[in-house]
């Protein structure tokens, strides 16, 4: 059976989708495409069936990531398919929380900046939808730091389990 991660943000047109992209390319890289499923959503549901937002879908493609993508909602039941839920900032993170079923998923919920060393503690990604292009690519940089950080941390925890 496959680990399962979903990544969140609030419309899962810009962030999310950013971070899946990455976080699939790097395990693919890494050797563990087929023991890593990774998807992403939102916690708002204004843009379900929406590809990415085109400036997100330029920052990876530039980069050599796959841009494909499809947006959706985040649903309470999504907590029983997932072994990770990542939030890209704390408002997400506060949502996600208040629609955990118990208190030790709302602990496990991660904000994905925790995963980059290098990041101070509660650093968020921040919603570039509002700005220009370099917004994406500075996005895409703090999403690229941080799930080099994750794959590391799921390399070493799949090969102690696995």
């Amino acid at each position: 059976m496959a680990f399962r991660i979903c990544m969140v943000c609030l419309g899962n047109i810009c962030r999310s989708p950013m971070a899946a992209a990455v976080l699939r390319h790097k395990l693919a890289t890494a050797g563990l495409g087929d023991e890593v499923v990774v998807e992403s959503a939102g916690t708002g549901g204004w843009h379900v069936g929406d590809g990415a937002d085109r400036r997100a879908r330029a920052a990876l493609v530039a980069r050599g990531y796959d841009d494909a993508h499809a947006a959706r909602k985040f649903a309470r039941a999504f907590f029983d398919d997932y072994d990770l839920v990542i939030a890209m900032d704390v408002d997400n993170l506060r949502n996600l929380r208040a629609l955990a079923p118990d208190a030790q998923t709302r602990d496990e919920i991660r904000l994905l900046r925790s995963y980059d060393p290098a990041a101070p503690e509660g650093a968020v990604v921040e919603d570039p939808y509002y700005g220009g292009d370099d917004g994406f690519a500075e996005v895409l940089d703090q999403i690229e730091r941080a799930c080099d950080g994750l794959v590391a941390e799921l390399v070493a925890e799949l090969k102690a389990t696995g």
